[in-house]
Order: C-alpha cells, then structure tokens, then sequence
C-alpha cells in the first residue's frame, strides 16, 4: 500500500538523554577532543574532518565500548512512539550524525527493529575507523552524514522529523512537520519555519497523534 507519511528520527540527544558521542569522547578520549570540537563549532573544519581526528584520538577496546554503548539511556516514551507508528504503518528511520556502533547497540538493548543511517565506525585491530557512507557533497549544514537523502520529500508523503540539533538543519525546512527541541527550535524559530517544540518524546507522541487526527495522512 502507498506509503503516507514518513518520520526520521535524529539519535543523539533526541533518542537518547545525552549526546551519546560527547560523552564517548568525554570517557575515552584524549582531552584533545575538546580542542577539535571547538573548531568545528567555530565553522573552521567540517563534521567529517572533525570526527575522523576525534576518532583517532578514541582509546577504548572493542569490548569496553559495546559495553558503553548498551548503558546509554533512551527516552522511555520513545519505545511508544515506535509502536504508535508500527500500528498505524508509519514508517521510523532513525538519521544520526553519530556512531552506527553506538546506535546499533542502543536499539538492541531496547529490543527495537529500526532502520538507521549513521557514520560507519570499526575497529581495524589496533585502532577504530570512521567513514562515512551517507556523505555529500554540498550538505546545507557541513554534515558527516547528510539526512536529506534519507527523507521522502514529494507530494504523496507527508515528510516528518524529530531532532534537536545541528545536523538536523537542513532537513527541518523540507519537512511537512517538524518537532524540534533543543539547538533546532531555535533554528527553526529564527528562520520562521513551521515546527511544535518539544522537550522529550512524552510530548512528541502527543503532539504527532494530535496532528494525524487534525489531518488523517497515517490512516491507510
């Protein structure tokens, strides 16, 4: 049946309580982390440059940061707002800027089934590396992995996102809804596009079943 609505999900910070990346870094990392991040905040390197020398500063064992990753905390209600939409046949991509390896072990902690799309990290016997499959060149926001790609963005699909930051940017002004908390309600206040603030995914799941029954796009 002809898909109606689709929703991408930002990761960290919107999925999870925390930046699960920073907080990789902030445990395993040589403090020089910090240094790198400044200088992507500033605009002087992009996202990639900024992971790739973030990366190599990483010193954690395969076994300690799966360890890790299965300890990040979701979002309780965000476990509703999948099985809201299973119910009504509503398709959930989660689109990350962060690690796969982290998101992979999140959602199976969570025993969730999602696709996702992320920077791609492995570890390669002695030391951990990152590439990036869902880079483009020309990304509006400078992402590593850039989300527009992984949107429906035509007349028959009603294109919905749920983010908080940075990365989310560019997608947040082809969307049809958009709930945003955090660093992406102030983009989206600034630049006048539509959006409902949120905090967590208690709200969300309220204000996505709300705006279904004002327009009934997720009925098949």
């Amino acid at each position: 049946m002809q898909q109606l609505v689709h929703v991408c999900v930002d990761f960290d910070g919107t999925i999870t309580l925390e930046d699960s990346t920073k907080k990789l870094f902030d445990r395993y990392a040589d403090p020089a982390w910090m240094d790198v991040e400044r200088s992507w905040e500033a605009g002087l390197i992009d996202a990639r440059e900024c992971l790739v020398r973030q990366i190599d500063l990483l010193r954690v064992s395969p076994e300690k940061y799966d360890e890790f990753a299965k300890a990040i905390e979701i979002d309780a209600a965000f476990c509703e707002f999948v099985n809201f939409c299973r119910r009504m046949d509503i398709p959930v991509t989660i689109v990350s800027d962060g690690l796969d390896r982290t998101i992979k072990a999140v959602l199976e902690r969570a025993g969730l089934k999602l696709d996702f799309h992320a920077n791609r990290l492995e570890w390669r016997g002695d030391k951990w590396n990152v590439s990036f499959p869902g880079a483009r060149d020309g990304c509006g926001t400078y992402s590593a992995n850039c989300k527009c790609q992984f949107s429906e963005t035509t007349d028959k699909v009603v294109q919905v996102l749920i983010g908080d930051g940075r990365s989310d940017f560019c997608l947040a002004g082809r969307c049809d809804l958009v709930l945003a908390k955090g660093a992406l309600a102030e983009y989206c206040r600034d630049r006048l596009i539509n959006h409902l603030p949120i905090s967590n995914f208690t709200e969300a799941n309220q204000l996505f079943s709300k705006a279904l029954d004002l327009n009934p796009v997720g009925h098949r």
